[in-house]
């Protein structure tokens, strides 16, 4: 099982896409790194590893830059780092994908290369985040702002699949995300999708509300990318600014200084569950084959857990699964169409 790493991708590039391969390998994963081979090859000496023994190199002479067009980079680019590592997934070289690079150019590369899944019209990012039990997935979170009802339900689908054969959740809850818990509320998207979903066979539980998401008694949270990709940064920020704020006060008294020595474990794992690095990344849901998008800003660690994850894609044959499941489910659609005649 290789998982094709885009060593080009993200805000730092090989410096930590290199070092976080070579983590992943040391743990028995096998990757194949992609992108301009000497930048990789000086990487390895650095760290003092060599290719061999689950470690390969794919030489890629172009890079999609982070503010570049993802249609015009994946059509002109075609030996572009993002590129080549889904080109080496549809040859059969290697079994996923990893890239903290061009998340538009990822998601057009999955869906040029790799093609969508029959019966979904937009993959959707997937993204973990932190609640008081388990982490709860989120979807869309940024790759679809623009969405109908169908594609929410089938958002749904996609979650309900990928909890259920990655995450081993035996009967996913799955709750619509709006501004109130009421069915009168939410607006002409969520009422729709509401309606469907209350008449399919996945453990829909109702509208949530975005404080609900924390509380950890929802496993799936639908809803479109443009309100998805709000949480997921507002997520980030609260974060952040939290731990900066108690780091402030901690560090304004001797006596709030002695409590923290006392407290000193329970801070870091705190920190440890709510840092993004812990998850590696989102999966890009609805094409034919595990695709993991990391965050721009990526440690070493978070590209290791991303190759895990996308690991954990590969053995539980979502895809495969995901493809049954729409395939087998034909209400689905037809409940959408007849919604909104």
């Amino acid at each position: 099982m290789k998982i094709a790493v885009d060593a080009m991708g993200g805000d730092i590039g090989p410096d930590v896409t290199v070092k976080g391969a070579i983590d992943a390998v040391s743990l028995g994963a096998e990757v194949i790194l992609v992108g301009d081979q000497k930048s990789i090859e000086d990487r390895l000496k650095t760290y003092g590893a060599s290719t061999g023994q689950g470690l390969e190199v794919v030489h890629a002479s172009e890079v999609v830059l982070m503010d570049e067009s993802p249609a015009h980079a994946i059509r002109k680019k075609k030996d572009s780092s993002i590129r080549v590592c889904f080109d080496l997934v549809r040859a059969g070289r290697a079994s996923g994908v990893v890239s903290a690079g061009n998340s538009g150019a990822i998601m057009a590369a999955g869906i040029f290369v790799l093609k969508r899944l029959k019966g979904i019209d937009r993959p959707a990012i997937a993204v973990p985040l932190p609640t008081t039990k388990d982490p709860a997935i989120v979807l869309d979170a940024g790759g679809n702002v623009d969405c109908k009802p169908i594609n929410l339900v089938q958002f749904a689908i996609m979650g309900d699949v990928y909890a259920r054969y990655a995450l081993k959740k035996e009967n996913p809850r799955i709750g619509l995300l709006s501004n109130a818990s009421e069915e009168s509320k939410g607006n002409e998207l969520t009422r729709l999708t509401h309606d469907i979903l209350k008449k399919t066979s996945l453990n829909y539980v109702g509208y949530l509300e975005g404080r609900d998401i924390f509380k950890g008694d929802i496993d799936v949270v639908v809803t479109d990318g443009f309100v998805g990709n709000i949480v997921l940064k507002l997520s980030e920020g609260v974060v952040d600014g939290v731990i900066k704020m108690l780091k402030s006060e901690i560090e304004s008294s001797v006596l709030a200084k002695i409590g923290y020595l006392f407290m000193k474990g329970a801070f870091r794992n705190l920190k440890n569950k709510l840092d993004y690095a812990e998850y590696g990344g989102a999966p890009l849901l609805g094409v034919d084959g595990a695709c993991i998008i990391s965050h721009g800003g990526s440690p070493a660690k978070a590209i290791k857990n991303a190759v895990f994850r996308a690991r954990e894609l590969v053995s539980g044959s979502v895809s495969s699964h995901l493809g049954e499941e729409v395939e087998r489910n034909d209400e689905f659609e037809r409940l959408a169409i007849n919604s909104l005649k």
